[in-house]
């Protein structure tokens, strides 16, 4: 088989290897996005002319074919094929001869793995998105649910004043909004159709790039063909911090799950078949799922510095070493789904201890409550502040163990309802809809 660019002499075959790297493998998944963009495509070649209606109508239907072998699992990159590309073209022309040979018309492998590239993307994303949202109502429905339940709030991991499960669930929720906001900035820049830059410089075919836009339901296109190779490289980079972003929110909570977990927090427990033991202490109950996953989202936190190193210094144009950034987020996204579902799963089958606060080491949790106290009965808050700590020293505090927190996102206003129409104003500014119904349209 020989390749889409080779010309007389042939590489070595160290070299290709070398050059091809995990190519194969990793092309597999962009295979059912191949097809998807060289269906715009060769409709917009019979559009001006590069293509007559009898090919067009044998290079859809194969192509349509092509697609549906790929969603049922029934597609491979051979061996001796360099990459998804060459296997799609190559298997067009075994099935229908000549017409599966025009298919490249117009475009270079350059355009052709950004497009596919960027309609992967584009679909990863929005798995991210329905996961993240998943998880978040979790986080939400525990946030209703335990409420009332007191559980001790840290500074410096010192005790420092009551807090609650109503707050702790709420608070990873909400993060998880802002998050959503960097994935929407990634989803944007994404959403952006580069097909038609060719090498990187344009066409002399009288290409109809807004024609292809709307068929594969870009939002708009990546106007100057220059920039939109530019765009290789910055995509994965915008994206690496997006994926960071939701990392770094799931790590810190699987770090407060399994403090919590142990027996000197004993905040919450699991089922027996959720957790570890111990080769030799019959005792333990670890969070391997939650340790596991912190790992993972640690190391997803440096993604954006890999894709960063990956890049930094390219001039403008196409570099060989920019397909390595496949290695880099498609790994990412299978991790960061993975632990989203897990995190789903496991806060499914959470427990939460309801009488922390009985222990007598969290006494002194209740001493801004007893300051302030003090303050709204008309004590300066300086003298306040100095009889309490006066009481705490010759032990003599015996605080009331109630709380009244009314403002905005406190204790007993936890604001759960505005930061749920918050994601939903954050999600509904995705739009997901256009996207399927362009593509249900490109396959029908």
């Amino acid at each position: 088989m020989s390749k889409l660019w080779q010309k007389t002499t042939n590489v070595d075959k160290l070299v290709e290897n070398f050059t091809v790297g995990r190519d194969r493998e990793l092309d597999r998944q962009m295979a059912a996005f191949d097809v998807l963009g060289s269906l715009a495509h060769t409709k917009m070649l019979e559009s001006i002319g590069l293509m007559d209606a009898a090919d067009l109508m044998l290079v859809q239907q194969e192509l349509k074919n092509l697609y549906t072998e790929i969603e049922n699992d029934n597609f491979e990159i051979e061996p001796d094929v360099e990459d998804v590309h060459s296997q799609v073209e190559m298997l067009l022309t075994r099935r229908i001869g000549e017409a599966g040979k025009k298919i490249h018309s117009g475009r270079s492998r350059n355009d052709q793995v950004l497009v596919d590239l960027k309609l992967f993307f584009r679909h990863q994303l929005q798995q991210v998105v329905a996961e993240t949202d998943t998880l978040f109502r979790q986080l939400i429905q525990l946030s209703e649910q335990h409420k009332d339940v007191l559980l001790p709030g840290y500074t410096h991991l010192q005790v420092a004043m009551p807090s609650s499960f109503g707050l702790w669930f709420g608070a990873y929720a909400e993060g998880l909004v802002d998050d959503l906001e960097m994935v929407l900035a990634a989803w944007k820049i994404t959403n952006k159709n580069p097909l038609g830059s060719a090498a990187g410089y344009g066409s002399s075919f009288p290409l109809n790039r807004t024609m292809t836009t709307r068929l594969l339901g870009f939002e708009s296109l990546a106007h100057n063909v220059v920039y939109a190779q530019m765009g290789r490289g910055k995509t994965e980079r915008v994206i690496a911090q997006a994926l960071s972003s939701i990392a770094a929110t799931l790590a810190k909570m699987a770090m407060d799950q399994c403090l919590y977990l142990s027996q000197n927090f004993a905040f919450v427990s699991y089922p027996e078949n959720l957790t570890t033991g111990s080769s030799i202490m019959p005792h333990k109950k670890n969070p391997d799922v939650w340790e596991i996953m912190r790992g993972k989202c640690n190391r997803l936190q440096a993604l954006p510095n890999d894709v960063a190193m990956m890049t930094t210094n390219l001039p403008s144009g196409y570099h060989r070493e920019l397909q390595l950034l496949k290695e880099l987020l498609f790994p990412a996204f299978a991790d960061l789904m993975d632990c989203l579902q897990m995190a789903t799963f496991m806060l499914q089958n959470i427990s939460v201890n309801k009488n922390i606060l009985d222990d007598p080491k969290y006494t002194y949790l209740f001493s801004v409550e007893e300051v302030n106290k003090s303050v709204l009965n008309g004590t300066p808050f300086r003298d306040a502040y100095k009889q309490i700590g006066l009481d705490i020293e010759q032990g003599n505090f015996n605080p009331d163990k109630t709380v009244s927190h009314t403002h905005e996102g406190s204790i007993g206003n936890l604001q759960n309802q505005q930061i749920t129409e918050a994601m939903d104003k954050v999600i509904g500014s995705f739009d997901f809809k256009k996207v399927e119904d362009a593509i249900s349209w490109l396959v029908k």
